[in-house]
């Protein structure tokens, strides 16, 4: 469908499309001082928008508006689609709290009952 179109339609439809992505996604990618809003995130990478989006590499941190989710290292970047996309060959969940030396009980009590003596 989208061959019969003019292509002043189809400009118009894909940046339309990737102006939706950016106002509906949280996630952005921290690299140093530098923060890129996230187009797409899958299992093996994450894509930004090809304009203004630099070819990265090494460590970077993706976040969810505030919230620190993942540390990633990004081993590859490609330009397609108006989209830069970038495979990492690992990425790693941030704790939210300090690491523990002992088993956590799988549910902690609600509450406890004080012993009286």
């Amino acid at each position: 469908m989208t061959d019969i179109l003019p292509e002043a339609v189809r400009k118009g439809l894909e940046e339309a499309r990737v102006a939706m992505l950016r106002r509906a996604s949280r996630l952005c990618v921290h690299d140093g001082e530098r923060v890129h809003r996230v187009l797409r995130l899958w299992d093996g990478g994450f894509a930004l928008a090809a304009d203004g989006a630099p070819p990265l590499r090494g460590f970077v941190d993706l976040y969810d508006g505030p919230r620190h989710l993942n540390q990633c290292l990004v081993v590859q970047s490609r330009e397609e689609g108006g989209e830069r996309v970038y495979e990492y060959k690992w990425n790693t969940a941030v704790a939210d709290r300090p690491a523990a030396d002992f088993v956590r009980a799988e549910e902690p009590p609600a509450a406890l009952i004080p012993r009286l003596l």
